[in-house]
């Protein structure tokens, strides 16, 4: 048996997650031959993303499935396979897949809710959750593909200091749009500003977002790429231009409740401004990756586009990991390298 160890969901978090909602279990990981389609993976470097929140709730409050008291928590890792019963990912192969959190997975890659992407060869793991990671993928097709954002235009993006949210300011920036994005101190404002190009940013923490919106889009927004929902994403709304275009990518307000996300409050806001509301996953645009990675790829050797990125250590440090993260503890996107696993035997 292979040494493994896993953290599994003690209990469902009642508004915010803390310590004691996890338990790292020490075990093995069945290492029985592959069942047709399994796969084994090593798991080398997870990515601690607000979705994974989502899946702690109870059954009855999220939109993908829960993990159960005592699953294993899941998440987006790149990994090496090491063990093989399926054609397409051979042992030595390097993906990007939703695992779990534990040393090592048997995984059914076919099976799995979101698409797997393979890591080049001359792509390292950190890149590969980085700036050519399935959020850097998220926040291109939703500019491009789901907003089709333009010359001129006023985009805002709310969580814009995230993973997603970062990389969706500088694309819009790319296009040539005036951008605004909305993050939680004054720290993240001035790097959106420095780093990402922004031509402005708001402290929602220290700063009136609706008076400042006032004064920064007065004849309102073009499209609005929306990562937070609740009040900032009314607040959009109430700024929108006629024919506006909101893209719906995350909820990060709602995943600590158990009352699902609510949206606007007056509809008819949306029907008299003929605004478009578009949620999207990246999965939806699997076809477009290589295009996509290529654009981001360009970008970067331009030094057009930036990724600052928060590296913890050691498969201890998730569960508080995603406890920063809705903290604001955090300095950009936050990956946790497995870089103290027991040896495992590849097959």
């Amino acid at each position: 048996m292979i040494p493994n160890r896993s953290w599994t969901l003690a209990r469902h978090p009642a508004g915010a997650a803390s310590i004691d909602d996890f338990a790292l279990v020490d075990g093995q990981c069945d290492d029985s031959p592959l069942q047709d389609g399994e796969i084994m993976v090593r798991n080398h470097v997870f990515s601690v993303a607000p979705t994974i929140r989502n899946r702690l709730n109870a059954p009855t409050a999220g939109h993908r499935s829960a993990i159960p008291i005592g699953g294993v928590i899941g998440g987006m890792a790149a990994c090496e396979v090491i063990a093989s019963a399926h054609a397409g990912f051979p042992v030595g192969r390097r993906i990007v897949v939703l695992s779990q959190w534990e040393d090592v997975s048997r995984l059914r890659p076919d099976a799995l809710p979101i698409p797997v992407f393979p890591i080049a060869e001359d792509m390292s793991f950190d890149a590969a959750l980085g700036i050519y990671s399935p959020n850097s993928l998220t926040a291109y097709f939703g500019m491009t593909a789901i907003a089709q954002v333009r010359r001129g235009e006023t985009v805002l993006v709310s969580g814009a200091a995230g993973s997603v949210g970062s990389v969706a300011c500088q694309i819009a920036r790319l296009a040539g749009a005036r951008v605004i994005g909305i993050a939680g101190s004054a720290d993240k404002c001035r790097w959106l500003a420095e780093a990402c190009g922004v031509d402005a940013a708001i402290d929602y923490r220290h700063e009136s977002v609706a008076d400042r919106l006032r004064v920064l889009a007065p004849d309102g927004i073009h499209v609005f790429f929306d990562n937070v929902g609740g009040e900032i994403l009314q607040l959009a709304v109430d700024r929108m231009r006629r024919h506006g275009r909101i893209v719906v990518c995350g909820q990060i307000s709602a995943y600590d409740g158990a009352g699902g996300a609510a949206g606007p409050r007056d509809m008819m806001r949306i029907v008299y401004g003929s605004i478009r509301i578009q949620g999207f996953v990246v999965g939806d645009h699997i076809d477009d990756i290589d295009v996509a990675r290529a654009d981001l790829r360009r970008w970067c050797e331009a030094d057009a586009l930036s990724m600052r990125v928060d590296r913890r250590r050691g498969l201890g440090k998730l569960p508080s990991t995603l406890i920063d993260l809705f903290r604001g503890a955090n300095a950009g996107t936050l990956l946790v390298v497995n870089d103290d696993a027991p040896a495992a035997k590849t097959q």
